[in-house]
């Protein structure tokens, strides 16, 4: 589904309407926003600028975990989502965004990924 695009169809300060003057071109076209959620692991795939293709998570249930003492990455289970500070809405809802703290088997964790944008929660240690 796709958004609508601002600007194109405004009213007047009087309340009149102006019309269209031109129609929604290709690359005005948005998505709506790729909120990753604890789940059985899915993604897919966008197409973008230049025939690009973007990868984004739609749910999520591993992260890959780096402990900065020892200096190894483990892969381990999610259990929840524990603070997200880019929006308290995502923190309610459990959405997973760069900078939100998860809880794993490890122990806690800050997400130092975009899983939207990379496809992939790469997530630091926190002790």
């Amino acid at each position: 589904m796709v958004k609508p695009i601002e600007n194109l169809r405004k009213r007047k300060l009087t309340g009149g309407r102006t019309k269209l003057f031109r129609s929604r071109r290709a690359h005005e076209k948005d998505g709506y926003a790729a909120e990753t959620l604890l789940g059985a692991a899915q993604n897919y795939h966008r197409r973008r600028m230049g025939g690009s293709e973007k990868t984004s998570l739609k749910f999520a249930d591993e992260a890959n975990v780096h402990d900065n003492s020892t200096g190894k990455t483990q892969k381990t289970k999610i259990t929840r989502v524990l603070e997200n500070p880019a929006n308290r809405d995502y923190e309610r809802r459990g959405v997973i965004t760069k900078g939100a703290l998860i809880e794993t088997e490890l122990g806690n964790a800050r997400v130092s990924s975009r899983p939207s944008q990379d496809g992939v929660i790469n997530a630091i240690l926190v002790k």
